[in-house]
């Protein structure tokens, strides 16, 4: 029976690589090859884009307002959206300049939250987001080029002797 489940899933994933999900297995495959992580210090508003253990990339971000604070833990990154178009509440909002989530959207496994742009680009460095991470457009268009689905994302609410050590080179 499990030999026959085993084989079953294998031709499974065998089809839904040749229906198309190529591009996505092979990411999977390289985020885990490079071992690459984003790692968010709230305190700090920073993130750091960590590949084999080394800080690759350093961006200031804006972290969740204290009555929205930024939840904390470790996700994974789900999803990536070019130019998203916004929705809360019956409020639809088109891409382009008066977007509030930018010109990009990284969505975690915690539905509602992610990493993205902002249309407010003086609230970066402050608490001042619904709870998600949010990067000037620019940064997050270079970060975005750089992540996958499948990727970590840990967000840190206390400083550690690792947070430390990541953010050492930038205060």
């Amino acid at each position: 029976m499990r030999a026959n489940r085993a084989m079953w899933t294998a031709g499974v994933v065998a089809a839904g690589m040749l229906a198309g999900t190529r591009a996505q297995a092979a990411d999977a495959v390289n985020s885990e090859a490079i071992g690459r992580r984003v790692v968010v210090s709230i305190p700090d508003r920073k993130l750091a884009v960590v590949e084999n253990n080394a800080v690759v990339q350093v961006f200031d971000v804006a972290v969740g307002a204290p009555a929205s604070p930024s939840p904390t833990g470790t996700f994974t990154i789900v999803n990536r959206v070019a130019n998203p178009t916004y929705y809360h509440s019956g409020t639809v909002i088109a891409p382009g300049p008066r977007n509030p989530i930018g010109t990009r959207w990284i969505g975690l496994n915690q539905k509602g939250y992610g990493i993205h742009g902002t249309d407010q680009p003086s609230s970066i460095g402050y608490a001042k987001s619904h709870g998600c991470i949010r990067l000037r457009n620019a940064d997050v268009e270079r970060l975005f080029e750089r992540v996958r689905p499948g990727d970590v994302v840990e967000l840190h609410a206390e400083r550690t002797p690792e947070i430390d050590q990541l953010f050492a080179t930038v205060h």
